[in-house]
């Protein structure tokens, strides 16, 4: 399995300059019509860039309220899991302090359906109640959570691997592009082998080689 509607971004995935990332982006508000609908199915609602499932945004969450409004009093649930990923100080245990912000960029719209498209897999392959993904944008320094991933299910089995396959799926293949300041200047963050291993794990094809 691949993620055929992503391809426009192969250029830019692997340590992207601000030139192609500007070409990049040229040629998908060109083609958005066709990528769109590409990405597109049957199991995504119409207003899916609006959709509580997804949310891009540059602001703080707050995960007790995420979950709350995930949870939302159904009966259903036995099981809520969570993953919240934070911005390092380092890429290697020898590094400490080499990070000093990340800076995290994204295609309006184009980020949100391809999210809202593992959401889809997610249901289809696990017997979850819910899912919700805030990723956020911009700045970030140490400490700052980057990214929240809310899984309901009626067992906690189900909540776990859903939870897991959505950061495997995001960590490689959501249309983000991530820039480290250090001492040493500015530079772009490869996607890394171990990430796309992550993700073949579940039989989907990474394309960041």
């Amino acid at each position: 399995m691949s993620l055929g509607f992503l391809d426009v971004f192969a250029a830019t995935t692997r340590a992207p300059t601000r030139a192609s990332v500007a070409m990049v982006r040229s040629a998908v508000n060109a083609n958005m019509g066709t990528m769109l609908a590409r990405c597109h199915n049957s199991a995504m609602p119409s207003d899916a860039i609006s959709s509580p499932r997804v949310r891009i945004q540059p602001q703080p969450f707050d995960v007790a309220q995420e979950i709350a409004a995930l949870q939302a009093g159904d009966p259903r649930v036995g099981a809520v899991c969570t993953f919240v990923g934070t911005v390092r100080d380092r890429n290697t245990p020898s590094a400490a302090g080499s990070v000093q912000t990340m800076e995290l960029e994204h295609y309006p719209g184009m980020t949100e359906k391809s999210i809202e498209a593992m959401v889809d897999a997610a249901f289809a392959r696990f017997d979850i109640l819910g899912a919700r993904v805030v990723h956020r944008v911009g700045v970030l320094r140490p400490t700052d959570g980057v990214v929240l991933v809310v899984v309901t299910s009626a067992h906690r089995g189900q909540s776990f691997q859903a939870c897991e396959f959505l950061m495997d799926y995001l960590k490689t293949q959501a249309p983000f592009w991530k820039k480290e300041q250090t001492a040493d200047g500015a530079h772009w963050v490869d996607a890394r082998v171990s990430d796309d291993a992550a993700l073949a794990r579940w039989g989907i094809e990474a394309r960041n080689a």
